[in-house]
């Protein structure tokens, strides 16, 4: 076409009438049987994606006859001979197309299709295997072609063809990131880990992206255990492999053993002389995840280690938060040891002087003389005086107003925490802590009885950005309209949310004798479950540890498919671990949570206890 209409502009210089003539007749012709052509393909895939087979096969073999039409109606033309099973007129129709486009891969590979629809199976291994040796030592062919048998399901051919070309090139990492997805689709979890693992050896830069991927890929703890074990044994064999290492504490963070994290991590640290960072990272993610042991474990080789570091303020006040978590866990908690860690806060602000890493010490020290010794003067003093204080960030003034606005609360001065909470709100909008002065005012309108308002704002905290604080508004809202609607004049949700903000205020046990009354006097109302929760965990809290297992074995058995279900047997489990002691008994709880709640939120942690205690990580 491009020819005719150069020869066209030369008429037209040239003046020669008779062969301009002749030249726009060509055109005219030329342009009609392209037109035409288009049309013809444009119905025939039509025809095609319709069903209509019979009709769509006679256009395609009318185009068929003039070559340039192959390379746009192959696909849809070679796929409707193979589903109506005309594999002779394929294979004569291919054997055509490969002689015209010699050099094309997609119909050479598309011949042995035609023996796999056949299921000649020998036929097809013999012509794939010299079409692989035939291209094996081209890698632009070999990517090609690869990606070809794959978009036809043909993957164990995809592989042959990178490995035949691998041992052709003498490289055995070569396509590694190829290979290690197609053993992904066949579901060969060990030798797509060795692809990897190939990948990141030769480009260590990238490991960040390979621990995303594997985070995307590796979803059930199986494949996580075989990550970790294949793990130590190249880790055993390369000592001197910092990738394997990395990979090794990755794993055990995502399992959550951040002991063995903790292990590699020191040992790494030591050698690359990391200055602590990463172990530092390990012992936040165990804060995180409330393993406050090996947290503390953590931050004391920071503490002793790197005494002029950065991270040694951060880590000489994590420890004692840590600590504190320890404590407060400890039922019943001992005045003595609030003191202790009072004590310990104080020596740190002493030490190290007031700056926003320590003035997080000051807040801890206030919100332990209110909510454990009740010395509300004390903590109103201390946090009044945070915020006042210059050169502060924001975030924690604006997290020390709301702990007065908790204060005031807890003595029975709402209207001051609601000014105070309503403060933070309004001048943090669209923040995680402006979202969480909005969940307290949810709580204080819930606390009121006033569940219109209280859901108005929960509405909102649903859609927050910070997921706690949406699950916590999430939990509220559910709890409100699960339990007023079949109770028109809410008198019992009102007496719960009254005896909720009495738990709030650390009043135990006019709240456990209130709710006694509420269950009495409601038997039969939905929040019985949520009150016997209540009443195990201010059982737990008071020691009474026999009489919590009790309660909360009441809700497994009454109403164990309820949501609080799973959430009860659980706490059995850790009640029978960490406050009595009684291993075995806490062994055979979890093992029963696991077959009776596989599909629980609590179901990986039950698994690592059962695992722990079974002696799995020994």
């Amino acid at each position: 076409m491009y020819y005719i209409i150069i020869r066209l502009i030369d008429m037209l210089k040239t003046k020669n009438r008779v062969y301009l003539f002749s030249t726009i007749c060509l055109l005219l012709y030329s342009l009609h049987l392209s037109a035409q052509n288009t049309t013809d393909i444009q119905l025939a895939n039509q025809y095609f994606q319709q069903g209509e087979n019979e009709k769509a096969l006679l256009l395609f073999e009318k185009l068929e006859k003039n070559n340039k039409n192959i390379p746009l109606i192959h696909q849809n033309y070679f796929q409707l001979m193979i589903m109506m099973g005309r594999f002779d007129q394929a294979e004569k129709y291919i054997d055509k197309t490969i002689k015209k486009y010699p050099s094309n891969l997609y119909y050479q590979i598309d011949k042995g299709l035609i023996y796999v629809q056949k299921n000649d199976k020998t036929a097809a291994k013999k012509y794939f295997e010299n079409f692989i040796s035939s291209i094996s030592e081209d890698p632009f062919k070999v990517r090609i072609s690869a990606q070809h048998f794959s978009k036809n399901q043909l993957l164990d051919y995809a592989l042959e063809t990178y490995k035949q070309s691998r041992r052709k090139m003498n490289d055995p990492f070569a396509y590694s990131i190829q290979m290690a997805s197609l053993y992904r689709l066949l579901n060969k979890k060990e030798e797509m880990i060795e692809e990897y693992l190939n990948y990141t050896n030769q480009n260590p830069n990238n490991i960040r992206s390979i621990k995303n991927i594997l985070q995307n890929v590796l979803r059930e703890e199986e494949e996580l255990e075989l990550f970790e074990t294949m793990m130590y044994e190249k880790v055993q064999r390369s000592p001197n492999n910092t990738i394997y290492s990395e990979l090794l504490i990755w794993v055990n963070i995502q399992l959550k053993n951040f002991n063995s994290a903790f292990i590699q991590a020191r040992a790494m640290d030591k050698r690359k002389k990391l200055n602590g960072i990463e172990v530092m990272e390990i012992g936040r993610i165990s804060m995180v995840n409330k393993d406050y042991k090996i947290a503390v474990k953590i931050f004391e080789y920071i503490i002793k280690e790197y005494p002029g570091s950065p991270n040694y303020q951060i880590s000489r006040r994590l420890v004692i938060s840590c600590r504190e978590a320890i404590v407060k866990s400890t039922f019943p908690v001992e005045d003595a040891e609030i003191r202790i860690l009072i004590n310990d806060y104080r020596h740190l602000v002493k030490e190290i002087g007031l700056n926003n890493n320590t003035i997080e010490a000051l807040r801890s020290e206030a919100l332990l003389y209110a909510f454990y010794l009740n010395e509300h003067d004390s903590a109103i003093a201390i946090l009044e005086k945070i915020i006042k204080v210059s050169r502060i960030s924001k975030s924690i003034i604006d997290q020390s107003k709301l702990d007065l606005g908790d204060i005031y609360l807890l003595i029975g001065e709402p209207w001051e925490s609601t000014l105070l909470y309503s403060q933070v709100e309004k001048s943090s909008k669209e923040t995680p802590i402006g979202y969480e002065a909005k969940l307290r005012n949810a709580k204080l309108s819930y606390y009121r009885g006033d569940f219109t308002l209280a859901q108005s704002h929960l509405d909102i905290l649903k859609m927050a950005t910070t997921r706690e604080i949406a699950n916590d508004a999430m939990a509220l809202s559910l709890l409100i309209k699960d339990n007023t609607q079949l109770d028109t004049g809410d008198v019992a949700m009102k007496k719960f949310a009254d005896i909720d903000l009495l738990i709030f205020q650390n009043k135990k046990f006019e709240a456990f004798d209130a709710l006694e009354k509420l269950k009495n006097e409601f038997p039969e109302h939905p929040l019985v479950d949520e009150v016997l929760f209540r009443q195990a965990n201010l059982k737990m809290e008071m020691g009474s540890f026999p009489e919590a297992i009790s309660l909360l074995q009441n809700i497994v058995d009454k109403y164990g498919e309820d949501i609080l279900g799973d959430d009860a047997l659980f706490l059995i489990g850790t009640i029978y671990e960490d406050n009595l002691n009684e291993k075995e008994k806490a062994s055979e709880v979890y093992k029963s949570f696991l077959i009776k709640y596989p599909g629980s939120n609590r179901t990986a942690e039950a698994r690592k206890r059962f695992r722990t205690l079974r002696g799995d990580f020994l």
